[in-house]
This record gives structure tokens, C-alpha cells and sequence, in this order.
């Protein structure tokens, strides 16, 4: 669980979203408490990758595609026991790949425990068809801010098992309502969808 924190704190950090800039004032005091009228702090970012490729080889012993992208590209992919239709795919097939990435950060419920939690849902295709399907991982970490740098926009997160990591912070004005003490609900899904279609030749 201890690193399942560090590294959801690490995606916050690396793309750059933060938890705003849990604003202090000059006295270095935390900013006063929402009002009810006050939206509760939130910030979300997600991104979507789509790649497309043809089939150029297929070893069905090795389970391995050869593809090849629109820039030329050729790379070889090694295909999971778990996809059941991999005779169904033929060379000239193209095979499209979305990868989903979302991170949303909010202040949680006060009297919510520190703790981390997963879950996976998985689809796929009817054995016959073409192979195609996808996963989805969800991960949710509740953590403590336990400090805050607004000069350097910078807070202080420890979660689980007592681990603390320095997470870069943003968007100030969203934020100036949190303080030390409060606790922050990260929510990182990663998804990959597969899809290999034949191409339609006139």
C-alpha cells in the first residue's frame, strides 16, 4: 500500500495538477474555512493516447504481431494468453490502442480514514470475433496534508502506513480554502482499450 501512494503521488506531481496551491497568508496562518456556500476544491486532468497500426507478420507460436504505424515504425507486440482470438487477426488487420488517463483531486469528507483502495474491470471479445477489449484500473488514496509551502507551492501529503511525499501544487484560487489537517481524495484510473478491424479492401 506504501507504494501504491508514492506513485499516485508521483503521476499528481508529473502532470502537473496538484492539489492548487493551498494558499496561506503572509503570517504564514492557513487561510480561513469554506463557507457552506463555497464549492468543495476539486481538480481534475485527464488525457486520452490514441495509436493505430497494421499487421505486418504474425507468429502464433510466439504470439507475436509485427506492426507497423503510419510513420513507418515496425515494432513487434507480444499478444497475453489471455486474448483468446489471436488466429482471428490476418495480416494487413489494423490495431488501434487508446490509452485513458485520469487523475481527480479532491478535499474529502471530514472523518475520512487515510487509506488506499483498488479495483479492475475487464471486457473482451466473443471467442470468434476479432480480438479486442480493454482494462480499466481504478485507484483511490486519501491522504493528509500535513504542510504547506505557498511560496513554493508545495504541500506536504502523508498517507498510508505514514509516508509522506511532496506534491507540486497549482491553481491557487481553487484551493485557498485548505488547510493543514485536511484530508485529499486522489482518484487515478488508467484504462487501455483494443480494437483490431479488418480493412475493407474495394
Amino acid at each position: 500500500m506504501r507504494k501504491v501512494f508514492v506513485v499516485i503521488a508521483a503521476v499528481v506531481f508529473s502532470i502537473c495538477i496538484g492539489a492548487g496551491a493551498f494558499a496561506q497568508d503572509k503570517k504564514g496562518e492557513t487561510a480561513p474555512k469554506s463557507t457552506a456556500s463555497t464549492p468543495k476544491p476539486k481538480t481534475v486532468k485527464e488525457r486520452v493516447v490514441t495509436k493505430t497500426a497494421t499487421v505486418e507478420a504474425i507468429d502464433l507460436k510466439t504470439r507475436v504481431l509485427t506492426l507497423k504505424d503510419k510513420d513507418g515504425n515496425v515494432g513487434d507486440l507480444k499478444v497475453s494468453e489471455k486474448v483468446k482470438n489471436l488466429p482471428q487477426v490476418k495480416v494487413g488487420d489494423q490495431v488501434t490502442a487508446k490509452f485513458y488517463e485520469s487523475v481527480a483531486i479532491e478535499l474529502a469528507d471530514p472523518g475520512t480514514p487515510v487509506q488506499v483502495g483498488t479495483a479492475k474491470t475487464v471486457s473482451k471479445a466473443k471467442l470468434g470475433e476479432k480480438p479486442a477489449g480493454g482494462e480499466v484500473h481504478v485507484t483511490s488514496v486519501v491522504a493528509n496534508i500535513v504542510a504547506i509551502d505557498a511560496k513554493k507551492n508545495v504541500a506536504t501529503l502523508k498517507g498510508p502506513e505514514g509516508k509522506t511525499v511532496n506534491v507540486k501544487i497549482q491553481d491557487p484560487k481553487k484551493w485557498e480554502s485548505a488547510k493543514v489537517g485536511d484530508n485529499v481524495r486522489i482518484t487515478y484510473i488508467e484504462g487501455l482499450a483494443i480494437d483490431v478491424k479488418s480493412v475493407k479492401t474495394k
